[in-house]
């Protein structure tokens, strides 16, 4: 079980150092979305920040004090207590972002069902960022995004956009097969 309030504090003190924890949001920004689903959001982060430069940000996570937080800390974002491979929330977003390693924290074996849930809800493009060396790898996380109709167009080491080189990091992005 997370405490989100503690898990904040963590950002909050990294911001306080000056270290930039935002670099999630402004690869988001670049592709310049009027709409953005944070699944796997947890305290809000992320949405926080997109919602900061008008963008109508939806955040979703299964973990009630990671959304506790969320809620107190912006109340006027939409807040989805939801597994995100039962999420339905009924339309498509310009971005579907997953920062924060999320297909680790989903149980081994069920990332498929996590892709397919929030590849859904993908109007333009699906970013994900996690690390490659915890059981969970790149090949498969490609496979499960092409089973749910998307493919991959561009990936990266970074959230600052180096060049992807077979690290233990990686943010991927996959847009519909069409």
């Amino acid at each position: 079980m997370w405490n989100g309030a503690e898990y904040q504090r963590r950002f909050d003190s990294l911001a306080e150092s000056g270290m930039d924890v935002h670099g999630e949001a402004k690869f988001v920004r670049a592709y310049e979305p009027k709409t953005v689903l944070d699944a796997g959001c947890g305290t809000g982060r992320v949405a926080i920040e997109l919602a900061r430069h008008g963008i109508e940000v939806v955040g979703a996570d299964l973990d009630e004090s990671m959304l506790a937080h969320a809620r107190q800390t912006a109340p006027g974002i939409t807040w989805v207590r939801s597994d995100l491979a039962e999420l339905d929330l009924g339309r498509t977003f310009d971005v579907v972002i997953m920062a924060g390693n999320v297909p680790l924290f989903t149980a081994p074996g069920t990332q498929d069902k996590l892709v397919a849930g929030v590849a859904r809800h993908v109007g333009g493009v699906l970013v994900a960022g996690f690390s490659l060396d915890r059981g969970y790898t790149a090949e498969e996380y490609d496979e499960h995004c092409a089973l749910a109709g998307l493919r991959l167009v561009e990936r990266f080491a970074t959230w600052d956009r180096e060049e992807f080189r077979d690290g233990n990091y990686a943010v991927s992005v996959h847009m519909g097969m069409s």
